[in-house]
């Protein structure tokens, strides 16, 4: 399917059913950390390891992440600083209409020509 450009993420890893053995069975291109891990880092100890192991062991298996729930600048830099490039959460928008989504989309091309 990667050759047609289609590939698959894993999401809420971590959590109920994203078990380990998914990666060694599925070709998963990019895992989502739930924002279960992410709502207290980097305050809490063990949520900032579990992040952190999660982003090495990404790295090794050569696959992209993606961090849900980020709300703060505090999130987004410890992130960054952790090697994480791709996010999701209320820090970069709200829930918004179809409207309103695509007047974004419409004012960010002008803004890239």
């Amino acid at each position: 399917m990667k050759p047609l450009g289609v590939t698959f993420s894993l999401d809420d890893f971590g959590t109920g059913y994203s078990s380990l053995s998914y990666l060694k069975r599925l070709p998963f291109a990019e895992l989502k950390i739930d924002k279960s891990f992410i709502q207290d880092t980097p305050s809490d100890v063990n949520d900032t390891a579990i992040v952190k192991a999660i982003l090495a062991m990404s790295k090794s298996l050569e696959m992209d992440v993606v961090a849900e729930g980020v709300e703060n600048e505090e999130q987004r830099d410890f992130l960054l600083a952790s090697g994480c490039q791709l996010f999701q959460g209320f820090l970069f928008a709200k829930p918004m209409t179809i409207e309103d989504f695509d007047r974004i989309v419409s004012l960010s091309d002008k803004d890239s020509k």
